[in-house]
């Protein structure tokens, strides 16, 4: 931890070798958090690097060390929405929300499961929302004040997310099985 309040520190005064040490410390993480967004290594990597650029030239927003990463997560994830705003045509559908999605279900997955591949398969508007409600722990009040969308789409597509996990990772398992191991 003292690292990260030293090069912080650093960086606050813009010495870059405090920045690249912040770069090479959070990046990783930052990296795996806008791709879950926009699903596409390239661009996530595009949005890390403007958004590290913008973290340096506001750092001295950021007044504590220790709210650092989560100062940078918001950067980030902010990003990575303005992103998808611009570059994606992302649909979301006004339809009843679904009910048949059983918390039991989770029980009968399998144990290993991948979330970048996961995410890779699910659809924008799904996973956009997912990511806003699960990861960033936002109330779908403020999902839709984000993405200027009403609420009842936000809880609309939260759970048409949960429902299309549901079934993605029942058919996953069924891949998974060999004719010895299904039940008759």
């Amino acid at each position: 931890m003292k690292n990260i309040e030293e090069n912080f520190l650093l960086a606050k005064k813009q010495d870059r070798k405090g920045q690249k040490a912040l770069y090479e410390m959070f990046s990783p993480k930052m990296l795996a958090i806008a791709n879950s967004y926009v699903n596409n290594l390239h661009d996530a990597e595009d949005i890390l690097l403007s958004a590290f650029m913008k973290c340096f030239t506001k750092i001295h927003e950021c007044r504590d060390w220790k709210s650092f990463p989560f100062w940078l997560r918001k950067i980030i994830v902010n990003d990575a929405i303005t992103f998808l705003r611009k570059n994606k045509n992302i649909l979301y559908a006004d339809v009843k929300i679904a009910d048949d999605y059983s918390e039991t279900d989770a029980e009968e997955y399998p144990k290993e499961i991948n979330i970048e591949e996961i995410f890779s398969h699910m659809p924008v508007g799904y996973r956009l929302i997912f990511n806003l409600y699960v990861f960033e722990e936002k109330k779908h009040g403020e999902i839709a004040k984000i993405l200027n969308i009403s609420e009842g789409t936000s809880k609309s597509q939260l759970s048409k997310a949960k429902k299309w996990l549901a079934e993605f990772l029942k058919a996953k398992e069924n891949e998974t099985r060999t004719p010895e191991t299904i039940k008759i």
